[in-house]
Protein backbone atom coordinates (compact mmCIF):
# COMPACT_ATOMS: atom_id res chain seq x y z
CA UNK A 1 0.00 0.00 0.00
CA UNK A 2 1.27 3.46 -1.12
CA UNK A 3 2.59 5.32 1.85
CA UNK A 4 0.34 8.39 1.28
CA UNK A 5 -2.76 6.36 1.08
CA UNK A 6 -2.02 4.53 4.88
CA UNK A 7 -3.43 7.05 6.92
CA UNK A 8 -6.66 7.77 4.55
CA UNK A 9 -10.07 7.54 6.18
CA UNK A 10 -13.29 6.65 3.16
CA UNK A 11 -16.17 8.86 4.43
CA UNK A 12 -19.07 9.75 2.02
CA UNK A 13 -20.18 13.26 1.39
CA UNK A 14 -22.56 13.37 4.63
CA UNK A 15 -20.40 11.52 6.32
CA UNK A 16 -17.16 14.28 6.08
CA UNK A 17 -20.08 17.11 6.53
CA UNK A 18 -21.46 15.71 10.00
CA UNK A 19 -18.24 15.11 11.03
CA UNK A 20 -17.08 18.49 10.37
CA UNK A 21 -20.08 19.98 12.25
CA UNK A 22 -19.44 17.85 15.21
CA UNK A 23 -15.92 19.56 15.03
CA UNK A 24 -17.36 22.75 14.09
CA UNK A 25 -19.60 22.81 17.68
CA UNK A 26 -16.84 21.29 19.97
CA UNK A 27 -14.17 23.78 19.16
CA UNK A 28 -16.32 26.86 19.52
CA UNK A 29 -20.04 25.93 21.91
CA UNK A 30 -18.72 22.34 22.97
CA UNK A 31 -15.52 24.28 24.60
CA UNK A 32 -17.49 27.15 25.98
CA UNK A 33 -19.97 24.99 28.01
CA UNK A 34 -16.80 22.90 29.19
CA UNK A 35 -15.06 26.06 30.67
CA UNK A 36 -18.34 27.17 32.15
CA UNK A 37 -18.37 24.29 34.00
CA UNK A 38 -15.10 24.49 35.31
CA UNK A 39 -15.69 28.05 36.08
CA UNK A 40 -18.70 26.64 38.11
CA UNK A 41 -16.92 24.26 40.17
CA UNK A 42 -13.70 25.88 40.65
CA UNK A 43 -15.74 28.79 42.22
CA UNK A 44 -17.56 26.23 44.84
CA UNK A 45 -13.99 26.16 46.35
CA UNK A 46 -11.55 23.74 47.43
CA UNK A 47 -10.59 22.00 44.41
CA UNK A 48 -8.86 18.86 45.69
CA UNK A 49 -12.08 17.64 47.05
CA UNK A 50 -14.33 19.25 44.18
CA UNK A 51 -15.90 15.95 42.33
CA UNK A 52 -17.69 18.83 39.77
CA UNK A 53 -14.36 20.17 39.20
CA UNK A 54 -12.26 16.74 38.55
CA UNK A 55 -14.94 15.87 36.17
CA UNK A 56 -15.44 19.09 34.11
CA UNK A 57 -11.82 18.99 33.49
CA UNK A 58 -12.17 15.01 32.55
CA UNK A 59 -15.06 15.62 30.50
CA UNK A 60 -12.48 18.87 28.82
CA UNK A 61 -9.72 16.43 28.64
CA UNK A 62 -12.55 14.10 26.43
CA UNK A 63 -13.56 16.49 24.10
CA UNK A 64 -9.98 18.06 23.44
CA UNK A 65 -9.29 14.24 22.59
CA UNK A 66 -12.06 14.37 19.67
CA UNK A 67 -11.10 17.44 18.36
CA UNK A 68 -8.10 16.11 18.00
CA UNK A 69 -9.17 13.04 16.06
CA UNK A 70 -11.62 14.64 14.25
CA UNK A 71 -9.04 17.28 12.95
CA UNK A 72 -6.59 14.65 11.66
CA UNK A 73 -9.63 12.12 10.49
CA UNK A 74 -11.05 15.45 8.22
CA UNK A 75 -7.61 16.13 7.02
CA UNK A 76 -6.94 12.53 5.78
CA UNK A 77 -10.51 12.00 4.19
CA UNK A 78 -11.33 10.64 1.24
CA UNK A 79 -14.63 11.68 -0.01
CA UNK A 80 -17.02 9.29 -1.96
CA UNK A 81 -19.56 7.61 -1.85
CA UNK A 82 -20.32 4.14 -1.49
CA UNK A 83 -20.72 2.22 -5.27
CA UNK A 84 -23.76 1.32 -7.13
CA UNK A 85 -23.00 -1.57 -7.71
CA UNK A 86 -19.38 -3.53 -7.49
CA UNK A 87 -17.59 -6.80 -8.41
CA UNK A 88 -14.79 -5.59 -6.64
CA UNK A 89 -14.15 -5.07 -2.97
CA UNK A 90 -13.70 -1.36 -2.58
CA UNK A 91 -14.52 1.29 0.23
CA UNK A 92 -17.81 1.46 0.71
CA UNK A 93 -18.60 -2.18 0.27
CA UNK A 94 -20.48 -4.73 2.71
CA UNK A 95 -18.13 -7.89 2.24
CA UNK A 96 -19.29 -11.21 3.18
CA UNK A 97 -16.06 -13.90 3.49
CA UNK A 98 -15.10 -17.21 4.73
CA UNK A 99 -12.15 -18.61 6.26
CA UNK A 100 -9.98 -21.28 4.95
CA UNK A 101 -13.14 -22.37 2.71
CA UNK A 102 -15.02 -23.36 5.23
CA UNK A 103 -18.64 -21.93 4.01
CA UNK A 104 -20.36 -22.15 7.49
CA UNK A 105 -17.76 -20.08 8.94
CA UNK A 106 -18.16 -16.42 7.52
CA UNK A 107 -18.07 -12.87 8.66
CA UNK A 108 -19.47 -9.55 6.93
CA UNK A 109 -18.83 -6.29 7.34
CA UNK A 110 -18.49 -2.92 5.90
CA UNK A 111 -14.71 -2.17 4.29
CA UNK A 112 -15.01 1.44 5.42
CA UNK A 113 -14.86 3.99 8.22
CA UNK A 114 -16.58 3.56 11.75
CA UNK A 115 -17.10 6.90 11.28
CA UNK A 116 -19.90 5.76 8.52
CA UNK A 117 -21.71 3.52 10.24
CA UNK A 118 -21.71 5.87 13.89
CA UNK A 119 -23.42 8.71 11.83
CA UNK A 120 -26.45 5.95 11.04
CA UNK A 121 -28.93 5.24 14.14
CA UNK A 122 -30.02 1.69 12.85
CA UNK A 123 -26.82 0.30 11.56
CA UNK A 124 -25.04 -3.09 13.78
CA UNK A 125 -22.27 -4.24 11.24
CA UNK A 126 -18.73 -4.67 12.17
CA UNK A 127 -16.09 -2.02 9.86
CA UNK A 128 -12.71 -2.81 8.46
CA UNK A 129 -10.69 -0.37 7.54
CA UNK A 130 -8.82 -0.48 4.13
CA UNK A 131 -5.48 0.12 5.78
CA UNK A 132 -6.24 -2.85 8.15
CA UNK A 133 -4.38 -6.15 7.63
CA UNK A 134 -7.61 -7.82 6.41
CA UNK A 135 -9.32 -4.92 4.58
CA UNK A 136 -5.93 -4.29 2.34
CA UNK A 137 -5.45 -8.02 1.67
CA UNK A 138 -9.46 -8.08 0.22
CA UNK A 139 -9.24 -5.02 -1.13
CA UNK A 140 -9.72 -5.24 -5.03
CA UNK A 141 -10.50 -8.85 -5.17
CA UNK A 142 -14.02 -10.59 -6.61
CA UNK A 143 -16.37 -13.10 -5.52
CA UNK A 144 -15.18 -16.16 -5.35
CA UNK A 145 -11.28 -14.69 -5.16
CA UNK A 146 -9.01 -15.56 -1.92
CA UNK A 147 -6.35 -13.52 0.07
CA UNK A 148 -4.22 -14.84 2.87
CA UNK A 149 -3.34 -11.77 5.77
CA UNK A 150 -1.90 -11.65 9.04
CA UNK A 151 -3.90 -11.52 12.12
CA UNK A 152 -2.53 -9.58 15.35
CA UNK A 153 -0.72 -13.33 16.60
CA UNK A 154 0.86 -13.48 13.55
CA UNK A 155 -0.72 -16.52 12.50
CA UNK A 156 -1.59 -16.44 8.59
CA UNK A 157 -5.20 -16.23 7.57
CA UNK A 158 -6.77 -17.38 4.15
CA UNK A 159 -9.97 -16.19 3.48
CA UNK A 160 -11.92 -16.30 0.35
CA UNK A 161 -14.96 -13.40 -0.67
CA UNK A 162 -18.50 -14.76 -0.68
CA UNK A 163 -20.25 -11.65 -1.49
CA UNK A 164 -19.66 -8.07 -2.11
CA UNK A 165 -22.45 -5.55 -2.29
CA UNK A 166 -22.73 -1.96 -1.91
CA UNK A 167 -23.09 -0.53 1.77
CA UNK A 168 -26.43 1.45 2.41
CA UNK A 169 -27.39 2.57 5.79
Amino acid sequence: MAEDQKNVVWLTQDAYDKLSEELEFMKGEGRQQVSAKIAQARDEGDLSENGGYHAAREEQGQQEARIRQLEVMLRDAEIGEAPASSSTVEPGTRVTICYDGDTDDTDTFLLGSRELVGLADDVDIEVFSPQSPLGAAILGKKVGETATYEGPTGKSFEVQVLEIEPFTS
